[in-house]
Formats: structure tokens, C-alpha cells, sequence
């Protein structure tokens, strides 16, 4: 996995109050401490903790301070070596979050309709390899389709930014590629093992790199301008590619041929969402991705076309020069019992506990061999949970909702179910026939063992699918470790709630006064991901006016020494697809609720910088 500094920050969290937080890392010793100290500018500096293994620290002396600069010592056996200075400037972190400024892109005129650019999902990865993120962001035009709908598009833009505001680069995906939250699935991640991450993502003839070079035939424009047409605007025709982007330049170093192709436009239908099919381009122009250690060792891009029937899961692994594919599974037709199993989303897993990752794409599960491991037969849904969500019982299980609508209504497919991720066993099924478009299962309630999960009849569950309370939270959408106990929060639109298990009501934690969710109803944020601080979850949103991307990160102690979630290797992965569709929050390899004392250790090896 990839080498990571102690992403140590200092944030004002009251008046006369600095928090400073920096990493523990998987790889650390179980004797290192820390030792922190202040420093301003002619003086010497004050140390402010004896040493500890705690990984973050509230500063409440600031009086008169300017400037000043925050010194990490690690200590072993008593000996102290650095390992990180920042400094701080009181009169430039008034604001309770991390502020990036963005290049907004101009927007433009499609068939006599103006459209404009908003900043949209992200990504994060180190693209220059100090051990810092940079940021992959999205722009999505005010026109974006989904693939039903008929019209032109603007063209999908890709930035990199640094923490700082610096744009590295921008991707244009061009006018073959249409914009929308079913298309362009970007995955960023270190695929070659060179301490950078590239980016890898679907392109077409005329998209430009990041430094201007076309790929494909720049003159080819394959939309269809018969607005008589049930393909008006949209792109059916055309080669497709694979493209692997050099993170830190967005030069496009190799390109393939897109696997698995959209033809015959007719063979995505299945018993998946109404049960119907099309040959509009639209079941077939429906996509997912992750990335997944296929081989327990190098992460592998797995590119996944088609949810409501054929599924197809194309494998690529990247040597720093070529992609090469790995292998292709294909439900191939609607009467496979692995046809019509795949939701907006998915997840990523060693649900066997073999060392090497499996993708589940909804009511299906395909081993990292690139063959069906079960399939349960649940049908396509648009929410996925996977973890440890009971801790007696052993491996990780799936919670998920499932769709009923049209034909399919007859099936009598659960509205919500749980079932082992290993083999597919069905645990607790409920609403049998109901259409369940929302639901969440994470640690909300202290007093109940395990994950609860709401969404559809029944209220609130526990882990077994019992009703626990009639009220259920209201926010069926996102969720957060931000304070400092275990159980987690609820993130929805622009703000943080909890769950209140003796008041059956939700508390409001944190407001983002100013910034916005994206993507419509689903109102999620760019990203949520540890990016740097301490254990717990920063949030990325846009401000309203899309001129800056703001940080916000939790700024009260907390009390457990625990490190880094971007070294458990499921929920890295999980913050690499969480960009993909209808956006999921990730979750850990192991159950990550009010009962755990302590991480287990992490079978990592971290590349050298």
C-alpha cells in the first residue's frame, strides 16, 4: 500500500484554541510516542505533552501568537527524532475547514442551451509521491444526463489539485464521452507500485490528457443529432477506451480498447430494476468500478458495465507502461443466475479471507480468479453496506435494499436483506414485493451489538433484522466517524447528525454553513475520506459558488489511538469507488463499532518513498 506522512494539521477550534492532529500509522511501532511542541518566531520551543501515544493534541494557549510552528518528535525508549514541523497562522484559520481554491471552467452552449460547470464527486491519492493527497475532482455540467434521458451533454472535465490550490492538470474526456453520474467511473490509486498514483478511467476519440495530447481521432464526432431520435445525443456508436492517466502530469500513458464493448445494445435487460430491456443506449451505458488486490499483492482497475441484466466485470492490471487485461467475467445473458444482480454501486472485499479481493456488485459476488463466486438471486438495488456488521459471527456480511417495480414486482424480492459475504447465505430478509430506494446499516445505537440498518418498513433493525424502534433516523444517506466515540454519524446534505437511542430523535452535531451536496436527491458529498489529522473522517464539499472545495475535519480530542483507516486495505479501496454512481459511504475490513478496544493488525506492506 502507499507510503503516507503523518498528515499532521493544526485547525482553530475555539477562539484561543489550536488542534493539531497527525497519524499513527499501521506500520508504527506498539512502543512509539509522540511529543509535541510549540515554536514561535526568536524563541525556544515549548514542549507542550510529555510523551503519549495519543495522535492529536487541543493547544489552548495562543494569547497574542501570530505565527507559530507545531514540531512532532517521535519518541522511542526515550530518544526523540522528527517527524514533522507545520506552521500556524491564527489569522489565516478562522474558518472551521480546510479552503481550496478551484479553476472553475467555463461553460458553453449545447443545440441553444447554456450550461455551466459545478465541482462534483472526488478522489483522492499522492500523485507526486511525498506521502501527501492531492485531490482528483469531477466537474459535472448543469446538463448531465442519465442514460435514458435524451440531449447533449458538456464534456465530463477530470482536475488535480493540491492541497494548497494548485491545478495540476485537467482531462477532458471530450464530447464521445457523455456526462452524467451512470459514465465516467474514475478510479485513482498507486496501480504500478512506483509510490504515485495514476488514474484509470473510460475515454473515446477526442478526449484530451493533461497536457493536451488527443486520444483517438480528434474529428470523429459519434453523437447523434436526430432530435427525432431515441438516441438523440447520445453516443452508440464508436470505438470506447481504457485509459491510464499519469497522476501528476495527466499525460495519457497507455490506452486500450474498452472491455467489454455495448454491443448488441439490446443484451443488458434482465430481471434487474422493472425487468424491462432497450436498445437505446441506455441499460448498456450504465457503469461501476474499483479497484481490487486480485492477486493479494498489486491493485488491480476492474471496470464493471451493466446493472439491471448482463453484468460484465473487465479486469486490468498496469505495469507503468501498458494495461493488460487480467479477465473478464460476463453474466451474458438474462437467464444467468448471475444476470440482473448488480446495483448503482458496489463494494470491495477479501470476503474469504484468501489474502486476495472479491467484488460484489449488489446480490452478486465474483472471486478474484475472475469467476462467479454466488450469486443470491436478491436482484439490483441502490444501496450496499459491506463489513463486519455482526461481530459473533464470523467474516463480513452485506446489507442491502432491493428494487420491485413493473413485472418484477411479482418476484416477491425482499425490499431489505442481509446475507453472508462469503458464501451468499441468506441471513434475514424483509419487505418481500416492496421497492426500497434508501438504506443504511452502521453502529448508531451503543446499547445494541452489531451494525443496525434502517430503510423500508420496520423502523430501526438490529443486526438480526428485529425492530429495535419504530423511528428510524430520518437521513437514509451517509455516514461519518466524527466524534469521539465509535458509533457513527449521520451525513446528509450539507450536515452531521447523531443518533439519540434514548430519545429515538437525531441531534445536530455540525452545520457546513455555505458549502452544498451534490448529485441532486442523493445529496452527497465530494468525499468523505481520513485524508490526514487522526483516525476519524474528514468531509470534502463544494461551496455554493463552486470557487473553492472546503476540508472539514473533526476538531475535538479523541481519545483512541487508533491508526490511520487509510491503512486498512478495505477502506482505501472503499474511498477509491466511493466516486462510482450512486455514492456509498466505506467501511472497514472488521466490525468498527461501540465495542472495539483496539485495530487488528494490518497485513500491510507500505512502499518505500
Amino acid at each position: 500500500m502507499e507510503y503516507l506522512d503523518r498528515g499532521m494539521i493544526a485547525m482553530q477550534s475555539a477562539p484561543q484554541s489550536v488542534y493539531i492532529a497527525w497519524r499513527i500509522l499501521a506500520t508504527d511501532a506498539s512502543n512509539l510516542e509522540f511529543s509535541l511542541y510549540r515554536k514561535e518566531a526568536g524563541k525556544n520551543p515549548v514542549k507542550l505533552n510529555k510523551p503519549a501515544k495519543s495522535n492529536n493534541y487541543i493547544d489552548s494557549f495562543l494569547g497574542s501568537i501570530s505565527s507559530c510552528e507545531y514540531i512532532l518528535n517521535a519518541v522511542i525508549k526515550g530518544k526523540e527524532t522528527l517527524l514533522k514541523r507545520i506552521k500556524f497562522i491564527p489569522s489565516a484559520q478562522k474558518q472551521a475547514y480546510l479552503a481550496i481554491p478551484l479553476q472553475i471552467p467555463a461553460g458553453g452552449t449545447i443545440e441553444g442551451s447554456n450550461y455551466t460547470y459545478s465541482a462534483n464527486d472526488a478522489s483522492v491519492g499522492d500523485l507526486n509521491g511525498d506521502g501527501q493527497y492531492e485531490i482528483i475532482l469531477k466537474w459535472d455540467p448543469s446538463n448531465s444526463k442519465n442514460p435514458p434521458q435524451l440531449g447533449f451533454t458538456g464534456n465530463q472535465l477530470l482536475d488535480a489539485y493540491t492541497l494548497e490550490g494548485k491545478l495540476l492538470w485537467r482531462i477532458d474526456l471530450g464530447k464521445n464521452i457523455r456526462s452524467g453520474a451512470a459514465y465516467t467511473q474514475f478510479l485513482v490509486y498507486d496501480f504500478d507500485g512506483d509510490g504515485r498514483s495514476e488514474l484509470i478511467c473510460k475515454t473515446a476519440d477526442g478526449t484530451i490528457d493533461g497536457t493536451g495530447k488527443v486520444i483517438g481521432d480528434a474529428n470523429k464526432d459519434w453523437r447523434n443529432y436526430d432530435s427525432k431520435s431515441a438516441f438523440h445525443g447520445k453516443i452508440a456508436e464508436g470505438p470506447e477506451y481504457i485509459t491510464a492517466f499519469d497522476g501528476l502530469t495527466g499525460k495519457a500513458m497507455d490506452t486500450q480498447i474498452y472491455t467489454s464493448s455495448r454491443y448488441p445494445l439490446d443484451g443488458w435487460g434482465g430481471i434487474g430494476g422493472n425487468g424491462g430491456n432497450d436498445n437505446s443506449a441506455s441499460r448498456s451505458d450504465r457503469f461501476t468500478a474499483c479497484v481490487a488486490y486480485l492477486d493479494g499483492k498489486k491493485p488491480s482497475a476492474v471496470m464493471v458495465r451493466g446493472w439491471y441484466g448482463r453484468s460484465v466485470l473487465s479486469a486490468w492490471d498496469f505495469d507503468g507502461k501498458k494495461l493488460k487485461q487480467r479477465w473478464i467475467f460476463d453474466s451474458k445473458d438474462d437467464k444467468n443466475p448471475y444476470s440482473g444482480m448488480g446495483n448503482h454501486n458496489l463494494s470491495v472485499a477479501d470476503v474469504d479471507q484468501d489474502g486476495k479481493d472479491e467484488i460484489c456488485i449488489g446480490a452478486m459476488t465474483v472471486d478474484d480468479n475472475g469467476k462467479g463466486l454466488y450469486t443470491t438471486g436478491l436482484r439490483h438495488g441502490d444501496a450496499l453496506h459491506l463489513t463486519d456488521l455482526d461481530p459473533d459471527r464470523p467474516g463480513l456480511e452485506v446489507f442491502g435494499i432491493h428494487e420491485s417495480e413493473g413485472k418484477t414486482e411479482a418476484l416477491m424480492t425482499p425490499g431489505t436483506a442481509q446475507f453472508d459475504a462469503k458464501t451468499g447465505e441468506l441471513l434475514w430478509s424483509k419487505s418481500p414485493g416492496i421497492d426500497v430506494g434508501r438504506g443504511v446499516a452502521g453502529d448508531i445505537d451503543p446499547t445494541k451489538r452489531g451494525f443496525e440498518n434502517w430503510g423500508g418498513p420496520g423502523g430501526l433493525r438490529d443486526v438480526k433484522g428485529n425492530t429495535i424502534s419504530e423511528k428510524a433516523p430520518n437521513s437514509t444517506n451517509f455516514l461519518v466517524w466524527w466524534d469521539d466515540d465509535l458509533t457513527r454519524e449521520l451525513l446528509d446534505k450539507n450536515y452531521i447528525e447523531k443518533w439519540n437511542w434514548q430519545t429515538q430523535t437525531t441531534d445536530r452535531l455540525f452545520t457546513a454553513e455555505g458549502a452544498v451536496a451534490n448529485n441532486g436527491t442523493k445529496a452527497t458529498p465530494c468525499l468523505t475520506a481520513d485524508i490526514f489529522g487522526d483516525w476519524r473522517e474528514e468531509i470534502i464539499w463544494r461551496s455554493a459558488d463552486n470557487k473553492e472545495l472546503r476540508i472539514y475535519t473533526p476538531t475535538t480530542l479523541s481519545t483512541h489511538n487508533f491508526y490511520t483507516l487509510m491503512h486498512d486495505p478495505q477502506y482505501r479501496l472503499g474511498v477509491a469507488w466511493q466516486n462510482t454512481s450512486y455514492n456509498q459511504p466505506p467501511h472497514t475490513g472488521f466490525y468498527l463499532g461501540a465495542e472495539t478496544k483496539e485495530f487488528p493488525k494490518s497485513n500491510i506492506l507500505i512502499l518505500k518513498k
